[in-house]
């Protein structure tokens, strides 16, 4: 190729301040160097967590950054050392790194990793490459990396432990879904809630990660899904994937957790909270049943000071857990997962509300922002 070992110039969106739009700069990006990739972009899906560092109330800001995790594309060039990823290879890059060495690595109870730093939240880490520095430029200034990705670049570099090898024939507008909102729903009610054959499930907030904590739960043998979102028009799509009853709490007038208990007798066996939220937190785990009921937080709500809980509630049998990337280890599962895509055991599909060229980056925020999306695809 006639870029390896060069620098690349090409289209980025940068976040140059909390609060404003994206620009669309020319950016340079640097070769490779030890143990990293250069990968062309291809596809690469909008999802909220891109928006948490330029949000004016988080507390977590480093500026000027490129945004976008949630991807797929093809190997440029690989740095020395690297020996499981050639130019040409389909890959889909990861947040959640996997390294295969380290005591988290090697416990099937967790998809964290010790290249993590484990003090900060996923969505400030991974700012910078492993030796400190990044390998964006424009206009003379160094620009950060996110989550170890920066997919809003033609190219970008990343680490070979955060990076999955996926099939030759993948649909990269479709699997880039996997790099993170369709893997974390489906994955939270597998491999965290672990949802069991006919049992009552509550999911909260129904959009890409909700949707696919529905598909996790139908594919588990959920007898009954009930699904809720203060935005009625997402219920049709939450019906296709499988929910059997949907509600508005803003169309009730009780408690969303107190009509769940009705309808239940006495609450759900699962809750899964997509939204995040100390309101949607505190429903989310009141509709669980006592005695066995079980609630995983997914969604996170910036700034938001979480929820505060009695011990009682938790003796009388409830228990609460968390999942980040659905509790896959990526570099092992991502692959699986895109082979099970192919294989129709899921549909993206219905995910992919929109498709919009990179250039109109800003319309797929204010899309999802005024829930007109569930997820946008942007194309280079």
């Amino acid at each position: 190729m006639g870029t390896n070992g060069k620098v690349i110039k090409c289209k980025a969106a940068i976040a140059w301040e909390a609060g404003k739009p994206l620009c669309i700069e020319e950016v340079e990006v640097a070769p490779p160097k030890a143990h990293e990739i250069r990968i062309q972009i291809i596809a690469i899906s909008v999802c909220h967590t891109d928006t948490h560092p330029i949000d004016p109330k988080s507390e977590e800001t480093f500026l000027p950054v490129i945004l976008g995790h949630e991807a797929a594309g093809i190997v440029e060039s690989v740095g020395p050392g690297v020996t499981n990823f050639k130019p040409g290879d389909k890959v889909i890059p990861l947040y959640m790194p996997q390294c295969r060495k380290c005591k988290f690595c090697l416990s099937p109870l967790t998809n964290l990793c010790e290249k993590l730093n484990l003090d900060k939240s996923p969505v400030v880490d991974q700012e910078l490459m492993e030796d400190k520095t990044s390998r964006f430029t424009c206009k003379g200034k160094s620009i950060y990396h996110f989550m170890g990705i920066s997919a809003f670049s033609q190219y970008t570099v990343v680490s070979d432990k955060n990076l999955a090898k996926i099939d030759d024939d993948a649909n990269l507008e479709r699997v880039c879904l996997l790099g993170c909102g369709f893997s974390t729903g489906y994955g939270a009610a597998l491999n965290n809630a672990k949802v069991t054959p006919g049992s009552t499930c509550a999911i909260f907030g129904l959009g890409g990660v909700g949707l696919s904590a529905i598909t996790g739960c139908k594919v588990a043998g959920a007898s009954r899904i009930i699904a809720i979102d203060i935005n009625s028009e997402k219920f049709t799509k939450a019906k296709a994937l499988g929910a059997t009853d949907c509600l508005n709490p803003r169309d009730l007038d009780k408690p969303v957790q107190k009509v769940i208990i009705e309808m239940t007798k006495g609450g759900v066996d699962f809750a899964l909270d997509c939204a995040g939220g100390s309101e949607t937190m505190r429903a989310a785990l009141d509709c669980t049943k006592v005695g066995g009921g079980s609630c995983t937080f997914i969604g996170v709500a910036v700034g938001d000071k979480g929820l505060t809980i009695s011990p009682l509630e938790l003796i009388m049998g409830r228990t609460i857990n968390g999942t980040t990337f659905g509790g896959w280890k990526g570099v092992d599962s991502v692959p699986k997962l895109v082979t099970d895509y192919k294989n129709k055991k899921f549909d993206l599909d219905v995910l992919v509300t929109h498709t919009l060229p990179f250039d109109k980056i800003n319309e797929a925020f204010d899309l999802m922002h005024q829930g007109k999306s569930i997820r946008t695809v942007l194309i280079f």
